[in-house]
């Protein structure tokens, strides 16, 4: 594997996360407290929480926690779920396991970068642009035009970061026949399913539909428990899961007990915890569209289809990039230039920035 580049948003977060006064563009919803997560326990859970024995945990994860995981999918058991230190941590060990240098990769773009970057370090990767002028949808014709005797990872994230955008559902399950046809894994990114304004009608988990479909998620975005640090990939492939298992012996190795403890309570309220979530972002949005309503010449305005982030255009002489460092040095109000998602692969939007809509 090649030097991986500077990740140009977590520099940016760096930089100005835990300095501006106003985080505008998070891509997380607002989180709790400890206590008010603890509350949410059986009596039963919080004394297991407090007796806990704090060694070394399993690499696969708890096993009640990869139960409850499984819950949350249509079909899938706890065999199928493999634990991860967040979903960075996955997306490393998918890519290192499932490709090498001899394979050739599929990524959309503008996309999170190590989605892109650790395909390219590894091999050949392709990008498939997401059209603006179609609500950010994947042409599948195109992708299948990309597609070479080595594909072996198509790289998919819906809801999108950063525009918010979901495909539809006949477009996936274009995509998914397609990826079968070749044998072709899916990596789908759905840290953010089940987050959205009211009305979200989000895809079903690759991994219930397809027998090569990794789903990759996280406590920290649509659940807002990014403290905790718990990711976790389901995947019907279960000798694919036991290489990425050894994978993790070089990297975490295990999780925080302490966290997958909290992770399976969490969880077990999901349906709270989303709806409390999706509240904010109905909360805020309306304020987003009438802020952007009030300045037509300087901003377009697109209403996401889900997740608690969009990705406006800036029409102002000076340039987004002038426009947002001007924002944050002067008013101390943090937002995301459309820089930041910039692809090798493909040319990307200049001209936007991420907002967030999760937070309080």
């Amino acid at each position: 594997m090649t030097t991986l580049p500077d990740f140009k948003l977590e520099t940016h977060f760096s930089k100005w996360e835990f300095k501006a006064r106003h985080h505008l563009t998070a891509s997380d919803a607002e989180s709790i407290s400890m206590r008010d997560l603890l509350a949410m326990a059986t009596p039963e859970e919080r004394d297991d929480f407090d007796g806990m024995w704090l060694g070394y945990t399993e690499t696969f994860g708890a096993p009640d926690l990869r139960e409850t995981i499984a819950s949350t999918h249509e079909n899938r058991g706890a065999a199928e779920i493999l634990c991860f230190a967040g979903a960075s941590e996955g997306i490393f060990a998918a890519n290192t396991v499932i490709l090498d240098k001899d394979s050739h990769a599929i990524v959309v773009t503008p996309n999170y970068q190590s989605h892109e970057t650790l395909p390219q370090a590894i091999c050949q990767a392709t990008g498939v642009p997401l059209d603006p002028e179609d609500g950010w949808s994947l042409d599948i014709d195109r992708v299948a035009a990309s597609i070479r005797p080595n594909t072996r990872l198509v790289t998919i994230n819906f809801p999108h970061n950063p525009t918010g955008a979901i495909l539809l559902l006949e477009r996936y399950e274009a995509l998914v026949g397609l990826c079968r046809k070749h044998g072709i894994y899916i990596l789908h990114d759905e840290i953010f399913n089940g987050l959205g304004p009211t009305g979200t009608r989000h895809l079903p988990f690759i991994a219930d539909i397809y027998e090569r479909g990794l789903s990759l998620n996280v406590m920290s975005k649509a659940y807002g428990l990014p403290g905790l640090r718990i990711g976790w990939i389901a995947c019907q492939d279960t000798d694919l899961l036991s290489r990425m298992e050894r994978m993790k012996h070089y990297l975490s190795i295990c999780n925080s007990g302490p966290s997958e403890k909290l992770a399976k309570i969490a969880l077990k309220n999901r349906d709270r915890l989303l709806a409390r979530n999706c509240a904010i972002v109905d909360e805020n949005l309306p304020k987003w569209e009438a802020f952007f309503a009030k300045y037509p010449d300087l901003f377009d305005w697109r209403r996401p289809d889900g997740s608690c982030m969009a990705f406006p255009r800036y029409k102002g002489p000076e340039g987004v990039e002038q426009f947002i460092e001007g924002l944050v040095e002067e008013s101390g109000v943090l937002l995301l230039p459309g820089s930041i998602y910039a692809s090798q692969l493909n040319p990307t939007p200049k001209d936007r920035f991420r907002i967030g809509l999760g937070r309080t």
